[in-house]
This record gives C-alpha cells, structure tokens and sequence, in this order.
C-alpha cells in the first residue's frame, strides 16, 4: 500500500515543480510593450479640456491637477493657457524651458490661440499676448499688427508707434491690413489731427 502512495506523491511533487517552472519562464519571457510615442494632438486635446480653466483664478488647480503633455506642443499650450489667464511672466518662463531650437514652434501655438482674442478685439488680453509672441519672433507681422492696434486703443502710443512700423516693414502686400497700420500711424504721429472715428479701422 505504500508503494502506491508514495508514487502518488511524488506525482503531486512533480507537477508542482513543473508548474513553478512553467510560471517562472512566463515571467521571464513577457516583454512589456513599449510607451506609445506622444503624438502632438495630445497637446491639443489637453488644451480644449483645459481651455475653460485658463483664467486667473482657475490656472493654478489646473496646472497641478491637469499637467499638459511634456512636449513642445504642450509648452505651448501651457504657456497659451498662462497668457490668456493673464500670467505673461508665467507664460514667458514656460517658452524659455523649451530648447531654443524649437521656441518659435511654441511662440506660434500662444499667437494661434491669442490670434481670435485679438480679432474679438479684447485688446487688454491681446495687447500683452502679441507683445510676447514679439519678443521672441520680433519679425511675426501678425502678431506686431494686432499689438501694435491693441496698444493704440490702449492709449499706449509709443508701443503702438514701433509695432505698426515694424509690422510696415516686415509686411509689403498692398491690402487692408498695410493700411489699416498706415492710417493708425498717421494718427499716432499727428495727434492734434481731428479724426471722426478715433477707433481702429474695421479689420479687413
């Protein structure tokens, strides 16, 4: 009767053995895929969620809770987000973390997203916003146009007198944007001029 039993046993020991070393060997051989590459949509998928936190007194949550993807679009988005809540500086030092070979791919994204501010005519969000896209792409002629008439509508006329130049210099086409630039400038240099609509020009 003992034989039979302890053939039984070890059977059992047997199978267990097999089975630790079958479980080991799954181990072992199971490659973890690799990390999907981030794709630059994400940036912008983050940023249409975050969109309505972008302001003065939301950003702050959103930046701990939300944080946008680690990329060059995300900092430009992030730095859009910052500028639109009014936090310029915050916005600048997020541009200045992005290697300098890739800012103007940043700068862009925070002139795209101020770019319907601006048209919407928010001049006291869109004056600072274009004023930073310039200080990194000084020769962005849309951006030095809407700062430069954000400014003029702001009172700020020296700031709006070397925008508008600047933009004249940059921008040649003949069309309502060159003289939109020319007639707020004919203002700026005469200012004793009666002028019936002191308003900006309507955009073209």
């Amino acid at each position: 009767m003992r034989r039979p039993y302890s053939l039984l046993g070890w059977s059992y020991v047997a199978l267990c053995m097999a089975l630790v070393v079958a479980s080991r060997r799954t181990v072992v051989e199971y490659d973890p895929p690799a990390p999907a590459a981030v794709d630059a949509s994400d940036a912008a998928q983050w940023f249409r969620r975050a969109r309505p936190y972008c302001n003065s007194v939301e950003v702050a949550t959103l930046q701990r809770t939300s944080p946008p993807p680690a990329t060059v679009d995300g900092a430009g988005f992030h730095a859009a987000c910052l500028a639109l809540a009014g936090r310029i500086d915050d916005a600048r030092r997020i541009i200045d973390g992005v290697a300098a070979g890739n800012r103007n791919q940043a700068v862009n994204i925070v002139f795209e997203v101020g770019h319907p501010v601006a048209d919407a005519g928010d001049d006291r969000s869109a004056g600072p916003i274009m004023e930073l896209v310039v200080d990194y792409w000084p020769n962005h002629y849309m951006a030095l146009y809407h700062a430069g008439m954000a400014e003029y509508m702001l009172g700020q006329r020296e700031l709006a007198k070397h925008n508008l130049s600047e933009f004249l210099r940059f921008y040649a086409e003949k069309d309502g944007w060159r003289t939109n630039a020319i007639d707020v400038l004919e203002r700026l240099n005469s200012p004793n001029k009666i002028v019936e609509d002191p308003r900006r020009p309507r955009e073209p």
